[in-house]
C-alpha cells in the first residue's frame, strides 16, 4: 500500500513539477541567446582609423561664411479700402437688378430699379399742388392790386389792405410749400433707381428681382480694385522700423507672383497677445488680384552671416549627413554636420560641424569649387 502512494506521489512529481521547470530552463536559454550569450563579443577600446589622404583627381571646396539680407514675413489677407455696401432708401419691390457678381460697374451706373408706381403718383399728386398753389397766388396778387388801388382812392379801409397783403403772403408761402413738396417727390423718385456709388467691382448680389428692398438692409457689395491693399501684423520690433510710403514687397501666392507694394498706414496701436502692429500696404491695380487672397508682406530685418557649403560634398546615411574634410597634412576626416536652407543651387547652409576656411571633398563634377566668399549668394 505504501508503494503505490509513492509510485503516485512520484507521478504527480513528474506531471507537475518537470514541466514547469523545463519550461524556464527553456525560457532562459532564448532569453541568454537574444542577449547575445553564445556570440562572441568585441573587446572594448578604439579600433584604430585607416588612414585616407587626398587623392590627386579629387576636387575640393572650401566652406566660406556668406552675408545676406534677411528677410522676414508677415501674413495677411488682401482687402479693398474702397469698399460700399449698396441699400436702398426707401420700402419697395424690387423690379430688375442689373449686375451680378464679377461685373465691373462705373460710378453712376443704374444697379437696381424698384418699382416707381407710388413715388410716381406722388409726383404727379405734387405738380398738381405746385399749380393749385401758383393759381392762388396769383389770384391773391390780383386781389391785392385791386384793394390797394380802393385804398388810394379812399375807398377801402387800411385793414382791408392789410387783410389782402396777408392773403397774398399765405399764397406766396404755400405755393413755395408745394414745389418744395414736388422737389422731395422727384428725389424719392429718383431713389427707384439705385445707382452705383463708386466705380468698382460687384463681389456680392444679395437681391434679386421679385424681394423687397428694405432701407439700410444690403442689397450688392462693391469694392474698387484699385483701393487693394494688404493688412498684416507685423511684430512691434519689425512695424517700429516701418513708416508710410515705404515700397515692401507682397508676394501672392494664389498667383505666385511678387507685387510692389507701398506702406499706406500703420495702425497706432499695438495688439497686446502678439505683440504686433497692423501695417496696411497698398497695392497696384492687377487683374488678377482679388479681396480676400492671402498675401506675404516682407520685411527687410537686417543681415545674417552663415557658412555655406556645396551640395556635391554631402553623404548621407539614413538621416545623418557627413562630410570629408581635408586636413592641413592632407589626410581626410570624416565629419558629421547639420545642414539649413537650401540656397542657389548646389550650396547649403551649414549649421554645424564646420567652420569658415575648412576645405571639403567633392563627390561630384556638377559644382565648381567656389573661390571667395564676394562672389557667393548665400541661402
Amino acid at each position: 500500500m505504501n508503494s503505490q502512494r509513492l509510485a503516485s506521489v512520484v507521478r504527480a512529481f513528474f506531471k507537475t513539477v518537470v514541466p514547469v521547470v523545463a519550461g524556464l530552463a527553456g525560457l532562459g536559454l532564448v532569453i541568454a541567446w537574444l542577449a547575445g550569450s553564445f556570440t562572441d563579443k568585441i573587446e572594448p577600446g578604439r579600433v584604430a582609423d585607416v588612414e585616407r589622404r587626398l587623392e590627386a583627381d579629387q576636387k575640393i571646396d572650401v566652406v566660406h561664411e556668406v552675408r545676406k539680407a534677411y528677410i522676414e514675413e508677415a501674413v495677411g489677407t488682401l482687402k479693398a479700402a474702397g469698399r460700399a455696401e449698396v441699400s436702398a432708401r426707401v420700402l419697395a419691390r424690387i423690379e430688375s437688378v442689373a449686375v451680378s457678381a464679377g461685373n465691373l460697374v462705373s460710378a453712376g451706373a443704374v444697379l437696381i430699379k424698384l418699382d416707381a408706381a407710388e413715388f410716381t403718383a406722388r409726383v404727379k399728386q405734387a405738380e398738381q399742388a405746385v399749380l393749385s398753389a401758383e393759381a392762388s397766388r396769383r389770384q391773391a396778387e390780383t386781389d391785392f392790386a385791386r384793394v390797394e388801388n380802393l385804398f388810394k382812392q379812399n375807398v377801402a379801409t387800411k385793414s382791408d389792405l392789410d387783410d389782402s397783403r396777408a392773403a397774398l403772403d399765405v399764397a406766396t408761402a404755400e405755393e413755395k410749400r408745394a414745389k418744395q413738396a414736388l422737389e422731395e417727390a422727384n428725389i424719392v423718385l429718383s431713389y427707384a433707381e439705385i445707382r452705383a456709388p463708386r466705380a468698382g467691382r460687384v463681389v456680392d448680389r444679395l437681391a434679386e428681382p421679385g424681394n423687397t428692398a428694405r432701407p439700410g438692409e444690403p442689397l450688392l457689395v462693391i469694392y474698387d480694385a484699385a483701393s487693394l491693399r494688404l493688412e498684416a501684423p507685423v511684430l512691434e520690433r519689425l512695424a517700429v522700423k516701418l513708416k508710410p510710403g515705404d515700397t515692401l514687397t507682397v508676394h501672392v501666392d494664389a498667383v505666385d507672383r511678387d507685387v510692389e507694394a507701398t506702406v499706406d498706414e500703420i495702425v497706432p496701436q499695438a495688439d497686446a497677445p502678439s505683440r504686433s502692429f497692423l501695417v496696411k500696404a497698398t497695392l497696384p491695380r492687377t487683374a488678377d488680384l482679388y479681396e480676400g487672397m492671402f498675401g506675404r508682406l516682407l520685411i527687410p530685418a537686417g543681415e545674417r552671416r552663415h557658412l555655406c557649403l556645396a551640395t556635391d560634398s554631402i553623404q548621407e546615411i539614413g538621416q545623418l549627413q557627413f562630410v570629408e574634410v581635408v586636413r592641413d597634412d592632407g589626410t581626410i576626416d570624416r565629419r558629421m554636420i547639420r545642414t539649413g536652407r537650401v540656397g542657389m543651387p548646389g550650396r547649403v547652409e551649414v549649421l554645424s560641424g564646420l567652420q569658415a576656411g575648412e576645405r571639403v571633398v567633392l563627390h561630384s563634377q556638377s559644382v565648381e569649387p567656389s573661390a571667395t566668399a564676394d562672389t557667393e549668394v548665400g541661402p
